[in-house]
């Protein structure tokens, strides 16, 4: 597969071209520029938004994770379909980008399982082929409980997610989504958080993937739909890119104030915020040009009470899936003592990229779907593109 390898890093890199130094922007990068076409599916409990790429092969049915948009796949998709034939289907869930139900807020395991199973059927009607689920954090925790009920599964792709670290995780979970910024004042200043910030560490996936995860205050829309819009097209100069670190709206360090007061501490222990991060008595400021204009989709604190549900038994669901999985971590030391048994049993395979953040699907797109579509060739679920074919064997 060492060619496979070769030709996607090569025609990654020509697609790509530079990303740092005077050449770098924060302008948003519309859809469909990786994706063939979206597209609506109406189910009982509500419509749910789709990107596609690709009319043959396995369908690729792409799960986000909490916060993220069916557009955190743009890249992946784009590098998957140059290896192999199949068709990559991004989903947004209940409660993100552009689905919505009659419940929102209801975002647990079975209801998010359900809303998959029920996409995963509707698809089966129009495509006669097997589905292979790949799923990113919250996003692989459903997948997981999905590919238990999934009739025409074929394969399983679980992205950063562990059980014992994710349950480990969800204590600072609160102190994390606060040190966000709350709203941003333009889309420009919003991919620039999400690259700087570490959101993600590849700036044409934040381009394209962060546009999903927020909505244009005044109207409503998801900022995505506005990629094209003048009023976005100005490419940041390098005072007003100076100048976001520092806006009202993006994350900035502050110095605590000592109140002097005997009133009860109501933000002990938590991560210092800028007053205007605060939602109690928020007040946009005078000028208008300061003014926020886009604010997340979906509110991730209110979520907690389905934070553990996600993720409890998640290691021995996974372990006694009779589907051929493979695991990929940012990190080998998340890895818990079932899924190491499981693995040295040669139950699923492991795959590790240490040089990416939580969302390595955006970080290193080209090496999770060489990797995928290493792993779907080598289960016979997925054939080369035409002009790829396996290296020879090395000469003894």
């Amino acid at each position: 597969m060492s060619d496979l390898r070769k030709s996607l890093l090569s025609r990654r890199n020509k697609r790509t071209g530079p990303t740092s130094g005077s050449s770098q922007n924060f302008l948003p990068t519309k859809w469909d520029k990786y994706f063939d076409k979206e597209f609506t599916i109406a189910l009982d409990q509500g419509k749910f938004n789709l990107y596609s790429k690709g009319d043959k092969g396995p369908v690729i049915l792409c799960l986000h994770g909490g916060g993220y948009s069916g557009l955190t796949w743009a890249l992946f998709a784009a590098d998957i379909f140059e290896a192999i034939d199949c068709q990559i289907v991004a989903l947004d869930l209940r409660g993100h980008g552009k689905t919505f139900t009659n419940n929102d807020g209801d975002l647990s395991l079975e209801t998010l399982a359900k809303d998959v199973v029920d996409v995963a059927n509707k698809l089966s009607e129009e495509i006669d082929e097997s589905i292979v689920l790949v799923g990113h954090s919250m996003g692989g925790a459903v997948a997981v409980e999905a590919s238990k009920i999934i009739k025409n599964i074929a394969g399983l792709c679980v992205i950063d997610v562990v059980e014992g670290t994710a349950l480990d995780a969800l204590s600072s979970m609160q102190s994390i989504l606060r040190g966000r910024p709350a709203n941003f004042k333009s889309l420009q200043h919003a991919i620039q958080w999400c690259f700087k910030g570490g959101q993600t560490h590849n700036i044409e996936a934040a381009k394209v993937s962060m546009p999903g995860q927020i909505v244009n205050i005044k109207i409503g829309t998801i900022a995505a739909d506005e990629c094209d819009a003048e009023s976005e097209v100005e490419v940041l100069t390098n005072k007003t890119a100076r100048e976001v670190i520092a806006s009202a709206y993006t994350l900035s360090e502050v110095a605590e104030e000592d109140s002097g007061g005997s009133e009860a501490c109501t933000d002990c222990g938590k991560p210092p915020l800028p007053k205007s991060l605060k939602t109690d008595g928020f007040a946009p400021p005078a000028n208008n040009d300061d003014a926020p204009k886009y604010t997340w989709r979906i509110n991730l604190s209110k979520t907690e009470n389905f934070w553990s549900g996600w993720f409890k038994g998640l290691s021995q669901k996974f372990l006694d899936l009779r589907v051929p999985k493979i695991l990929l971590l940012a990190n080998i030391h998340g890895l818990d003592t079932a899924l190491t048994v499981g693995q040295m049993q040669g139950k699923f395979q492991l795959q590790v990229l240490s040089k990416s953040g939580h969302a390595i699907h955006e970080d290193q797109p080209q090496h999770v779907s060489e990797i995928i579509s290493e792993y779907l060739v080598k289960q016979r679920l997925a054939t080369l593109k035409d002009g790829y074919s396996n290296p020879p064997m090395p000469c003894s």
